[in-house]
């Protein structure tokens, strides 16, 4: 955490939750992990937590067509990745890296500045969707 904001056991519990998930994680997530540690938690305090912590750089929003927003650390942040959302539990993971190659597509005098890509599926505890 940086900056003049006062450090306390919830801004600590919330940030425990974004290291220990390593994926991206909505609000209610968030509450639901950190009401484990401090069960008084609101979910009101998480949103104005998180407001804190993308204020200051250290979180980092991810937005997923149709679906509420999520949050992970900026360090996951500035490393490319892309993302998958479980469309039956509704958790988000990580990719790492990209294989994804597009400029051979592209018409004359196309560029890609940059790119975003989202798949969409069960995750290995949500097995039994049917897959591509």
């Amino acid at each position: 955490m940086s900056g003049n904001t006062r450090d306390t056991k919830q801004k600590r519990a919330i940030l425990s939750a974004f290291e220990e998930a390593h994926r991206p994680l909505t609000p209610v997530q968030v509450q639901a992990a950190v009401l484990r540690e401090l069960p008084k938690v609101s979910l009101a305090t998480v949103y104005r937590v998180i407001k804190t912590f993308v204020e200051q750089g250290s979180l980092v929003p991810v937005s997923f067509p149709g679906a509420a927003d999520r949050y992970e650390s900026k360090e996951c942040a500035a490393r490319h990745h892309h993302h998958f959302l479980c469309t039956s539990c509704d958790r988000a993971f990580d990719l790492p890296g990209c294989g994804l190659r597009v400029s051979s597509g592209l018409p004359d005098g196309f560029a890609i500045s940059r790119h975003e890509v989202v798949l969409y599926g069960s995750c290995d505890s949500c097995k039994g969707a049917t897959s591509i």
